[in-house]
């Protein structure tokens, strides 16, 4: 009797990530593999590589030796390998193959090559926003013919036979299989991104800008709630742009009531939502639909006006307050979050006492503080006006102290307030759960100890904010 070979996927990166190895996932599973919670005994491990920034392409090459090490055959997807391709085969022969976005449909002959000792040649990158028109509205009838990972049943690749629990028995085919548990996960909106940041390589890996057909979206919503999910986290490379690529600006705003409305659904937030492209009827769905949180994911990346240019980014610090007030109006206690470059550059000291008056006035939940650096291929590599690295690293140190100064009294203002806390994790102690309030997102934000009897994983109650620890919570509930 043979032994069912076995395969063991680690994701690393973003929440994106995340659903396009759920999609290979099911992929695997649907063609005999075995999943496997560990490299030790699984005969080939895929790791989904992130291939963002350098410290993120540095976590990827660790992972993937410590895959080798493991001594099973080892697979590198995702970004970085999308991104370099070749490169990386020739520069880490620990990796048995490196695969393209190109060969996710594919991913079973994949495994079987590797694991029977079979070469496969590494693509060599391209531009993947050359594979579609220019125009978003022409992109539609050919996104079918190009791979876009997370999009498989939007594609046409509806495959008749998936395991048990991978698929719903009717309507739109989902490919996926949850490789997670609780109560929250990551739905795809859209992949791709049509902007032209000059510090972001992501457009040329990731390709043009393409929504997910509104009904293929809510049947993995139903899906996904049929698998215990309470709460939908959107996730793109820039949500604000949904719809545009199928002909309707407000396609984003009438697809959440939608969602909000599927059954076993108590939650859905939105992420990456650009401040350029966040319209007023947007801010209003968002802050006054049932089952919507108020929750506002804006990619600011500075405050100051000319290094948002130099960036090829829109607004300053008047712009964006002006927009947080219009939240604000809609929704006192709304969740805000953003992340910042510092360094970048011609960044001078005024510009960034700028971006500090901008988070002292901003009043932010959660904030991210990064350092430039070059990117390969990137305009902004090629920009002058570098700053020294000791001076981005003494602003980071600088922005990051304040950012975390701020955020812990946003926090403590919230003392004595009620919330809505998503029971997400059991803690070691009797009666303590750890979960989330609306104004915090999975992953990236701050958390909530929530006390009380009776308390389950999935459950949503209303808690009193008692005390606070930097950006976390305490919370009773009565």
């Amino acid at each position: 009797m043979s032994t069912r070979r076995t395969v063991s996927l680690v994701t690393l990166g973003c929440a994106r990530n995340e659903v396009d190895s759920e999609e290979l996932a099911a992929r695997m599973e649907g063609a005999g593999w075995a999943l496997s919670d560990s490299a030790e005994g699984a005969d080939v491990v895929v790791v989904n590589t992130c291939g963002f920034i350098e410290a993120a392409k540095k976590d990827s090459i660790d992972t993937l030796l410590a895959a080798h090490d493991s001594g099973a055959k080892v697979i590198a997807a995702g970004c970085m390998a999308e991104r370099y391709g070749a490169e990386l085969a020739e520069a880490l022969p620990e990796a048995d193959a490196v695969i393209s976005f190109d060969d996710y449909a594919n991913i079973a002959e994949r495994l079987d090559d590797v694991l029977e000792g079979r070469r496969h040649a590494a693509h060599t990158p391209r531009d993947r926003r050359r594979l579609l028109p220019i125009s978003p509205v022409e992109r539609s009838a050919s996104a079918a013919n190009v791979a876009i990972p997370g999009h498989a049943a939007a594609s046409g690749d509806r495959p008749e036979e998936l395991p048990e629990g991978v698929a719903p028995a009717s309507g739109p085919r989902v490919l996926r299989r949850r490789l997670g548990g609780g109560p929250v996960a990551p739905l795809k909106l859209a992949s791709g991104c049509d902007r032209r940041c000059t510090f972001c390589a992501i457009p040329a890996f990731r390709g043009a800008y393409v929504s997910r057909d509104p009904e293929e979206v809510l049947a993995e919503a139903r899906w996904l709630a049929g698998h215990d999910v309470r709460e939908l986290v959107l996730v793109s490379e820039n949500s604000t742009s949904y719809g545009k690529d199928l002909g309707d600006l407000r396609a984003l705003e009438k697809l959440l009531p939608r969602l909000a409305a599927v059954e076993g659904v108590e939650r859905v937030r939105v992420s990456y939502l650009q401040p350029a492209e966040t319209r007023p009827g947007l801010i209003e769905v968002i802050c006054g639909t049932e089952g919507v949180v108020p929750y506002f994911d804006l990619s600011f990346q500075h405050a100051s006006g000319p290094v948002l240019r130099r960036m090829r980014r829109f607004g300053d610090r008047e712009r964006f307050l002006e927009l947080l007030e219009r939240v604000r109006e809609l929704s006192p206690e709304a969740g805000v979050r953003s992340n910042f470059i510092v360094g970048f550059p011609g960044e001078t000291e005024e510009d960034f006492e700028e971006l500090a008056a901008f988070l002292t006035a901003a009043r932010m939940d959660a904030i991210g503080v990064f350092g430039y650096s070059d990117e390969d291929g990137t305009e902004a590599a090629t920009l002058d006006g570098k700053l020294d690295p000791a001076e981005v690293a003494r602003r980071v140190e600088e922005l990051s102290a304040l950012a975390e100064e701020l955020t812990a009294q946003r926090a403590e203002d919230r003392i004595g307030t009620e919330i809505n806390v998503l029971v997400e994790e059991k803690t070691e102690h009797d009666g303590q759960f750890e979960g989330r309030a609306e104004f915090q997102a999975p992953e990236v934000d701050g958390t909530v100890l929530v006390r009380g009897e009776g308390l389950a994983i999935g459950d949503i109650v209303r808690a009193t904010v008692v005390d606070s620890d930097g950006v976390d919570l305490i919370a009773d509930v009565p």
